[in-house]
């Protein structure tokens, strides 16, 4: 990468953008609803069940513009949702005042575990054991979403809303691979313990991006 583009990266004007698609929404708090997804490369946290390993390395995914983003996108929804890999390795700030200066709504999927950049009219937190979110995330996010791959996950669950905010919708979601085994389980969870939700991946059922 060249001094001029490392810039840019550095200062969010470019960005290792993996993919970008217009789809429906198929997790959490607004399924169902149509969305711009900008999924951007990189992430550390390293999720032995991530279905998107190979937007683990930014250095495969090109430095785009991020004007070029944002005029996809405004193309297609008024919504944006921007996730990754872990989309708050980089600075986001550019990218969020161009979307909102195009009436598009800013929406984001991290583990929190770097710190928050960007203005967000909604922040889904899912935080992952192997690197913990930042407090500040917690105190920011509309949205808990624990992914619930085995039991000891339920003790989990508990331990990251009681750092969140009073506000936040909690949600649980059954790991793909496991969910035949784990769903019955959530919904006894969640009836008994009917603070929290349960998310569904709905586009997967849907076959859709």
């Amino acid at each position: 990468m060249d001094q001029t583009t490392k810039q840019l990266v550095n200062q969010g004007e470019m960005l290792p953008l993996m993919e970008e698609f217009y789809t429906i929404q198929g997790e959490g708090n607004h399924t169902g609803t149509p969305a711009y997804f900008i999924r951007i490369g990189g992430c550390d946290v390293g999720c032995h069940w991530c279905d998107v390993k190979e937007s683990w390395d930014a250095n495969l995914h090109p430095p785009t513009l991020t004007k070029t983003i944002v005029e996809n996108a405004k193309k297609q929804s008024n919504i944006a949702v921007i996730t990754g890999g872990e989309p708050l390795m980089w600075d986001l700030s550019y990218l969020t005042s161009s979307l909102q200066a195009n009436g598009i709504k800013t929406h984001i999927e991290t583990s929190g575990a770097y710190p928050l950049s960007g203005k967000w009219d909604w922040i889904c937190l899912s935080p992952k054991k192997m690197k913990l979110p930042l407090q500040e995330i917690y105190d920011e996010a509309h949205e808990l979403k624990v992914i619930i791959f085995n039991k000891n996950d339920f003790k989990f669950a508990e331990e990251q809303a009681s750092k969140a905010s009073k506000s936040c919708v909690l949600y649980l979601q059954a790991e793909w691979s496991n969910r035949d085994k784990m769903t019955p389980l959530i919904v006894d969870f969640v009836m008994k313990n009917p603070k929290w939700k349960i998310s569904i991946q709905t586009h997967k059922y849907l076959n859709i991006p």
